[in-house]
């Protein structure tokens, strides 16, 4: 056509349309096929029953075999950390507790806080002798070094440390479950339970159906093929002898890497590495209620997109330096899983740059400005297959999320969707900026998430009044 040479423009940006669009489909057929191959290992269990989730037929309250502590790191946590501490301890009556909460000493609002809370002897607030804000990791060191020196001064050796954050709201039967799976295992997780809030349905309520995915089917398909277990950080318990074992094979005192943005992440797949046994502890309670910690995610975009930084520069990039590859198979697999978030993004972001240039290179062609670029018959059988597969992946978000959650969330699990996506690009381009700066020499920045409100302080209809009256969730489907 003569348009050809007399706009060469037009004519280059249909090209460039076709190879980002050749470019987007290859990789979004080679992600389908992994979440396909993970779909058909869930549905492989569920039907074989080893994926059901049991259920507890009584109240699950016993006494601990040892000692357990909970760490609490705070900083900043002076609107949440009051009643999280005071619901921790009234759902965990067991003689054999120890919360311990560290905060630091600039920090006065949130040791006021602790310093008001009623007296109780299972409570310990260790107040770090730097200034805040450090690192999580670096605040978990110090109340591991409170706990080592109790440890000393009573001759009692601790059996359990179970990480929680400030903002969690436990279950009754979590410790008691945990402690048991202690028996057999070495590092036990139980479930995470994003709570919806009606002023963030999109943002918030993104995590509701990542998590609700992730902790049904990701963690259950690791747990069975025997793939290490990452730690979400909060609902978690590791015996002594894997701390010991991590401490060992770190040749340090310290078991978190206070120069890690994701320590807890990399302590869960340490004690697969060092040669412990971990547990994917999936329960409901005798209410149908799943057995998991609650607590409110970020509810704005700002807040969202920097906590997912942090995970993304963490897991992707430091799991990488810091883990390597040196692994089983079925493990292989899983940090590809794990690690693959930037180039997610990556695909993510050529996609939605095509819906931008589709419009515009369609009128070029419309009008003669442009000549189409034929697309083949292999890219359209790919096109087929993506299409196909993201109804199939907007269907099994949607039940999980319904599962949980309820038949109005089911529908908003779908129309979130791309909300996701969106944090994931910008806190993948952000994470990226931030790796290439601490590769320049420049300086880790721990980026906090702030916490205004418990979940059992939350003002909020019958649904939610009577979950908190209850201190656990409403009952849902198995």
């Amino acid at each position: 056509m003569s348009s050809w040479p007399t706009y060469p423009a037009l004519q280059w940006l249909a090209v460039a349309e076709h190879e980002l669009l050749l470019f987007a489909a290859i990789w979004f057929a080679i992600f389908a096929l992994d979440e396909l191959a993970v779909d058909l290992a869930w549905l492989r269990l569920r039907l074989s029953g080893r994926a059901w989730t049991p259920r507890l037929s009584h109240p699950c309250t016993a006494e601990l075999e040892g000692l357990a502590v909970v760490l609490v790191p705070a900083w900043l946590e002076s609107r949440v950390i009051g009643p999280m501490v005071r619901h921790a301890l009234q759902s965990w009556p067991q003689r054999n507790l120890r919360i311990y909460v560290g905060c630091y000493r600039n920090d006065l609002a949130t040791i006021a806080v602790l310093s008001s809370l009623a007296p109780d002897p299972r409570l310990r607030v260790v107040v770090h002798d730097r200034d805040g804000p450090t690192t999580k990791a670096d605040c978990l060191n110090r109340i591991y070094r409170a706990i080592c020196e109790d440890e000393r001064r009573s001759a009692v050796r601790v059996r359990a440390l179970i990480l929680h954050d400030a903002e969690d709201m436990v279950h009754p039967a979590a410790l008691t479950l945990m402690d048991r799976a202690l028996d057999t295992a070495d590092f036990v997780q139980l479930p995470v339970r994003p709570e919806p809030q009606a002023s963030s349905r999109w943002i918030a309520g993104h995590y509701c159906d990542e998590f609700a995915e992730a902790h049904a089917r990701d963690m259950v398909v690791r747990h069975h093929i025997g793939a290490a277990l990452p730690s979400a950080g909060v609902g978690c318990a590791f015996s002594r002898g894997a701390i010991d074992r991590i401490l060992a094979a770190r040749s340090s005192a310290e078991p978190f890497a206070a120069e890690c943005l994701t320590e807890d992440y990399e302590c869960g797949l340490l004690v697969h590495q060092t040669g412990g046994r971990s547990v994917f502890l999936r329960v409901r309670d005798s209410a149908g209620a799943l057995v998991a910690t609650r607590e409110f995610f970020p509810s704005n975009l700002v807040a969202s997109v920097r906590q997912k930084t942090r995970w993304v520069h963490g897991i992707a990039f430091q799991g990488w330096d810091r883990l390597g590859w040196k692994c089983a198979p079925g493990d292989v697999w899983m940090r590809l899983r794990d690690r693959r978030g930037p180039l997610v993004a990556l695909v993510l972001a050529a996609a939605y740059l095509l819906v931008l240039l589709w419009p515009l290179v369609l009128l070029a062609k419309a009008t003669g400005f442009a000549q189409p670029v034929d697309d083949g018959p292999l890219l359209r059988a790919v096109l087929a297959f993506n299409l196909a597969s993201l109804v199939w992946r907007l269907i099994m978000r949607a039940w999980f999320t319904g599962r949980e959650y309820g038949a109005i969330e089911a529908v908003r699990a779908i129309l979130r969707f791309p909300v996701g996506n969106v944090i994931a690009v910008l806190a993948a381009r952000r994470a990226i900026a931030a790796y290439i700066r601490v590769l320049a020499g420049g300086r880790l920045r721990w980026e906090h998430t702030v916490h205004h409100v418990h979940v059992c302080q939350a003002a909020s209809p019958a649904r939610s009044e009577a979950a908190n009256e209850r201190h656990q969730p409403l009952p849902a489907a198995a």
